[in-house]
């Protein structure tokens, strides 16, 4: 109902990595997304953050032997503690703000821009503005009648397009994906500096 393949796969086209690249992601759930990015470029270096422990026993699972090339944190991105000398330039977020309360969202774009290396990249696939009567229709049905409605209406209203433009440079939508759940947008942004 998400369309989630064509959403995932343009998220490892557009984080582009390269050897030497460092990845966190953020809501990493059972490791579809970072099993992809590792498919992608085997030589980055990558971080999953996940607070739900059952999700995270089933990412290791799903990669098997490979799972110890991935540092897995069982957490909130401000719990995490990076390895000495590691600093991503790429953090990249799916499905995750909707969900979080909207005193938090800007905290955790925050430290988002915070981890990244000057110049670094966030990416983020999530409900954000509903902008046709249709998607706000389909939104409501699907999407508020599991989440509620208090954490999900701000990115709804557009809240996160609008935290991601004062935080980061060069914010700006990617794509749109309609679904049968609403619209999810695929956003992008840098910590000030040379672009990596």
């Amino acid at each position: 109902f998400t369309r989630e393949h064509l959403w995932r796969q343009r998220i490892v086209e557009e984080l582009h990595l390269v050897p030497g690249d460092r990845v966190i992601d953020v809501g990493s759930g059972t490791g579809t997304l970072l099993k992809a990015l590792m498919t992608d470029c085997p030589e980055a270096g990558l971080i999953g953050v996940e607070p739900d422990p059952d999700a995270l026993a089933l990412a290791r699972r799903k990669f098997g032997a490979g799972a110890d090339l991935v540092k897995w944190h069982n957490g909130f991105l401000e719990s995490l503690k990076l390895p000495a000398g590691w600093q991503p330039n790429k953090i990249v977020s799916s499905l995750v703000f909707h969900q979080v309360p909207l005193s938090e969202k800007r905290a955790i774009l925050e430290q988002m821009h915070d981890l990244l290396q000057p110049g670094g990249m966030v990416l983020i696939a999530d409900y954000m503005a509903q902008d046709s009567a249709l998607m706000r229709k389909l939104f409501r049905a699907t999407v508020q009648q599991l989440d509620g409605v208090e954490d999900t209406q701000p990115n709804a209203d557009g809240i996160l397009e609008r935290q991601l433009a004062e935080i980061f440079t060069d914010a700006e939508r990617l794509h749109v994906f309609p679904t049968a759940t609403g619209a999810i947008s695929l956003w992008h942004g840098y910590k000030k500096g040379p672009h990596t």
